[in-house]
């Protein structure tokens, strides 16, 4: 490209962004973070320990599976 397509370009892109004026939060963001961290608990959902349960059963029957799914991971 040469500096009259770059020029050209320069200008579109200045009228299509404008600047943000205030660049300035609000408020302070980490009170609202700790909170959510707080009331956030780790859960399991049941579906998953069904498939927990279930792999500890293939295991118990089938010992040799532990091989195969180790492979596929």
């Amino acid at each position: 490209m040469n500096t009259q397509n770059d020029q050209k370009l320069r200008e579109l892109l200045r009228r299509a962004i404008t600047p943000v004026a205030d660049l300035e939060l609000k408020r302070d963001l980490w009170p609202q973070m700790l909170r959510k961290l707080d009331e956030r608990a780790f859960q399991v959902p049941w579906l998953d320990w069904v498939l927990v349960a279930l792999l500890a059963v293939l295991f118990f029957l089938f010992p040799k599976t532990i091989l195969g799914v180790l492979y596929h991971l």
